[in-house]
């Protein structure tokens, strides 16, 4: 999961970002509100966690330049204000949630894969495909109900897939979704992860279209007559 950070408050700035990052979520942090609508414009991010008393652009404007825009990725408002016509404010504005500083680091991730997955339609916060099931909340992940342990960047990868399940995503695609800002990675660490993943959970595990991309199987659903 990459999420933008537009926050002005070095402390709180930081926190976050160090907090977010200890739970496996990539953070790239930007300090204004004019810079923060043009990342989330231009950049494949997931989520966006927005501060409302910003320089150059207050965070409301942020929020309501984006879904005028049809930007459809989730928001979410951290912020001090907290009179209920400034809360009923945000969320009519499209925000998809409010919360209130000082915040728990666990709950803002909480929340943030709450917002992720209703976004796209899911209610079960298990990940599958197939046999293999992914937590996003404990990190942890079963193939045939047994444990298995992936590195912290395997883990992420596989989670990335398993978000788009049947849809084939190309490396660079995925090396954006991966990496935060000022990240560098081995040329061929992508190729060493994937390697690594078929190993632990089968060759089947991860697909390839040769040209396109990783994809996970997509579960047929079941139906009865």
């Amino acid at each position: 999961m990459r999420v933008l950070l537009v926050e002005d408050d070095p402390l709180i700035g930081e926190a976050v970002r160090v907090g977010l990052h200890r739970l496996g979520i990539t953070i790239d942090w930007v300090r204004d509100g004019d810079l923060g609508l043009q990342c989330a414009r231009t950049e494949p991010f997931d989520a966006v966690v927005l501060d409302l008393g910003l320089p150059k652009r207050d965070g409301m404007q942020v929020l309501r330049d984006l879904r005028s825009g049809g930007h459809g990725l989730p928001i979410l408002i951290v912020t001090a204000r907290d009179a209920l016509s400034e809360r009923v404010a945000g969320l009519d504005a499209g925000a998809d949630d409010y919360i209130l500083k000082p915040f728990d680091i666990d709950e803002l991730a909480a929340r943030l894969r709450s917002a992720i997955r209703s976004r796209s339609g899911r209610a079960d916060p298990v990940l599958r495909s197939g046999t293999l099931a992914l937590h996003p909340d404990s990190k942890l992940v079963t193939q045939d109900g047994t444990v298995v342990s992936l590195s912290a960047r395997e883990f992420a990868l596989l989670e990335l897939l398993m978000r788009r399940p049947g849809m084939p995503m190309s490396r660079a695609q995925l090396e954006e979704r991966l990496l935060g800002w000022g990240e560098e990675v081995a040329s061929n660490a992508l190729e060493v992860n994937i390697h690594n993943l078929r190993r632990k959970l089968g060759a089947q595990s991860i697909l390839n279209i040769r040209g396109v991309g990783y994809f996970v199987p997509r579960d047929e659903p079941a139906c009865s007559l």
